[in-house]
């Protein structure tokens, strides 16, 4: 959670699995194209730094958060993908678009990992402020973007130890 009192970008490799055995995919929208480039960034940089071989990072791009969802079941359907990271950033506007679009992403990105059982993680900015956006993307509060692979590494740990 970004707060004044958190940075997004620090974590302790310590408590992650090596990701060499893993594929992941990272599904990026190219809404607010700024932004989303360097959370994904972030999250490819925690997967490399922590074993994941770059032949088994898959970027794919869509245009734009809504439909994150649907890729994401598309992948994770793949043989072989172990986990999804979702990226995407949808700034309040001065409709309820953004109610809409936060609402359906959010759920959508829930039911996809219930359905396939494989993490499909939500790496989606929803802020108020493109200002607030920036300091999520490697501003002052970090970079959600590593959250979101540190976050697919421990889940895949977790899935891995129950086995």
């Amino acid at each position: 959670m970004a707060t004044i009192h958190t940075n997004l970008s620090e974590y302790n490799s310590a408590t992650l699995p090596n990701g060499t055995p893993f594929t992941i995919a990272i599904i990026r929208s190219e809404w607010n194209d700024d932004i989303t480039s360097n959370l994904a960034m972030g999250a490819e940089q925690v997967l490399l730094e922590n074993g994941v071989k770059p032949e088994n990072v898959l970027r794919i791009d869509v245009p734009g958060a809504f439909e994150l969802p649907l890729s994401a079941q598309w992948l994770a359907e793949k043989e072989g993908i172990d986990a999804v990271i979702c990226i995407g950033t949808v700034i309040r506007g001065e409709t309820a678009h953004f109610d809409y679009v936060c609402q359906a992403v959010s759920q959508g990105v829930k039911d996809v990992g219930l359905k396939t059982n494989k993490p499909i993680i939500f790496g989606v900015l929803t802020d108020d402020t493109k200002q607030q956006s920036i300091d999520r993307s490697g501003g002052i509060h970090g970079n959600k973007g590593i959250e979101a692979g540190v976050t697919a590494l421990k889940m895949l740990g977790l899935k891995s130890a129950i086995k």
